[in-house]
C-alpha cells in the first residue's frame, strides 16, 4: 500500500488519540450508573446497525461497475435508493411514531438484510429492488433509532444535557471507530481474502441480525402519539403544521437537508473524483481514513457540547464555511494541476490534494452529526419526531436525485 495513505491514516490516528486522552473534567459530564448502562446498550445496538451500513458503503459503486454498469446506469440505481427514501421515508417515519420505534428499528434490520441479499444478482431489476429496500432502511436508520433514544431517555428521567453524551459517543463509535474497522474488514474480505465485492454485504447481514436480536431482547417499546384516532394523513398534516408554524423547525430542516445533500453527493462522487482515469485506489482503506477524520470531528463536538456556554447554533456556522471550502478543492485543482491522460496507475498528485480536502470535509461531518442531533432534540416535538425528521429528508432526496440524474454529463 502506498506510503501516502499510511502517513495520512497514522497522522489522523495520532490527532484523534491525543484529543481523546487530553480531555479534562470540563470536557466531561458526570452521570449516573443507570444512565451509563442505558447509554452503553444503545451504543452497542447503534454500532452494530452502523457496521451493517458502513460495510456496504465503499463497495456499492464498485460492485455495480464489476457487473458492467456505466456511470449513468449506476446513477439511476442510486436515484432509486434516494427516491425510495423520499417516497416511503415519511410514511415509515409516521408508522414508527404511531406503532412504535422498537418495531421500526427491527423493520430496519429486516429490510436492509433483504437489500444485501439482492446484491448477489447482476440483474438490473433485482439490484433496483435492493436499492428501493435500502432507501426505506436508510429512512428508518436516521429517524427510528434517534426517536427511540430521545423518548426513552426522557421517559427514564435522565437529565437533558446527558443526551449530548450519547449523541457524541454514537457518532464517535458508530460513524467513526466502527466505520474504520468496517472499512478495513471490507478491504480484507475483498482484497486480501479475494472473496469478491459481494462479501461485505454478506458480513453486513450478519451484524444486522445480531443487532436485531439485542433490540428484541433488551429494548422496551415507545411511541410518539399512539392515538387510534390519528391516521397517516392526520400525522402528516400535524407534522407539516409544526414545521410551518415554527420558524426554527423549518430552518433546522433546511440546514439539515442542505448539508446532508452535499454529503450524499460526496458519497457517490469521491471514487470517480480520486480515480478519474481508473487509478488503482484502496477503497476500503480510504474509507477508513475518512471515518478517522469523522472521529476527529465528533471528538471535538463532544468537547463543545459539554460546555453550556457554547451554542451549537454558533459554531455550526463555522463548520459550514469550512465544509464548503474543502469541497472547492477538486474545482481548484482542476485549474491548477494539469489532468493526467494516463489510464490506471496509482493516485495522482491532484488526487492526493483532494483526499486531504475530503478529510477536512469528513471532520466537519463528524462535528455536524452530534450537533444536529442535539438541535433536533431541542426543537422537534416528541409526538411527531420521526415524521418530522423524515419530512426533512424530502428536499434532501430531491436535491440528490437531481444531481445523480445528471451525473453522466458532469465532470
Amino acid at each position: 500500500m502506498e506510503l501516502f495513505y499510511l502517513i495520512v491514516f497514522g497522522g489522523l490516528a495520532v490527532v484523534v488519540a491525543t484529543m481523546e486522552l487530553s480531555k479534562n473534567n470540563k470536557d466531561r459530564i458526570t452521570t449516573s450508573s443507570a444512565f451509563n448502562s442505558f447509554k452503553n446498550n444503545y451504543l452497542l445496538v447503534y454500532s452494530l446497525m452502523m457496521a451493517g451500513d458502513w460495510l456496504q458503503g465503499p463497495y456499492v459503486y464498485y460492485l455495480y461497475t464489476t457487473y458492467g454498469f456505466d456511470k449513468g446506469e449506476i446513477g439511476q440505481l442510486f436515484i432509486a435508493g434516494f427516491g425510495s427514501s423520499m417516497l416511503f421515508g415519511t410514511i415509515v417515519g409516521s408508522l414508527a411514531d404511531k406503532h412504535g420505534r422498537k418495531r421500526a428499528s427491527v423493520t430496519y434490520c429486516i429490510t436492509y438484510i433483504l437489500s444485501c441479499i439482492t446484491k448477489h444478482s447482476p440483474q438490473y431489476r433485482i439490484l433496483m429492488v435492493g436499492r428501493i429496500l435500502g432507501g426505506i432502511a436508510t429512512s428508518l436508520l436516521f429517524s427510528a433509532f434517534e426517536s427511540w433514544l430521545v423518548a426513552e431517555h426522557n421517559k427514564r428521567g435522565f437529565e437533558q444535557q446527558w443526551l449530548s453524551i450519547t449523541f457524541s459517543k454514537a457518532i464517535f463509535l458508530g460513524n467513526g471507530l466502527v466505520a474504520i474497522v468496517a472499512g478495513l474488514f471490507g478491504n480484507l474480505l475483498v482484497g486480501s481474502l479475494a472473496m469478491g465485492p459481494v462479501a461485505p454485504f454478506d458480513a453486513a447481514s450478519i451484524f444486522l441480525a445480531i443487532g436485531m436480536a439485542i433490540i428484541l431482547a433488551s429494548w422496551t417499546e415507545n411511541y410518539g402519539d399512539p392515538s387510534e384516532s390519528k391516521d397517516l394523513m392526520t400525522q402528516f398534516r400535524g407534522a407539516a403544521v409544526a414545521i410551518a408554524s415554527d420558524e426554527k423547525i423549518a430552518l433546522l430542516g433546511a440546514i439539515q437537508s442542505l448539508f446532508e445533500g452535499s454529503m450524499y453527493t460526496f458519497v457517490f462522487l469521491w471514487t470517480p473524483a480520486l480515480s478519474p482515469n481508473g487509478e488503482d485506489i484502496p477503497h476500503g482503506f480510504i474509507f477508513s481514513i475518512f471515518m478517522l477524520s469523522s472521529m476527529m470531528g465528533s471528538s471535538l463536538a463532544s468537547r463543545l457540547l459539554a460546555r453550556a456556554s457554547i451554542k451549537v447554533e454558533s459554531y455550526l456556522q463555522i463548520v459550514f464555511v469550512i465544509s464548503s471550502a474543502s469541497l472547492l478543492l477538486p474545482v481548484i485543482t482542476s485549474f491548477l494541476v494539469a489532468p493526467s491522460k494516463q489510464r490506471g496507475g496509482s493516485i495522482t498528485f491532484a488526487g492526493c490534494i483532494q483526499l486531504l480536502g475530503f478529510c477536512v470535509f469528513e471532520a466537519c461531518v463528524g462535528l455536524f452529526w452530534p450537533s444536529i442531533m442535539k438541535m433536533r432534540s431541542q426543537y422537534i416535538p416528541e409526538e411527531a419526531r420521526s415524521t418530522i425528521m423524515n419530512f426533512f429528508r424530502i428536499p434532501l432526496n430531491i436535491f440528490v436525485c437531481i444531481v445523480l440524474y445528471n451525473v453522466s454529463i458532469l465532470s
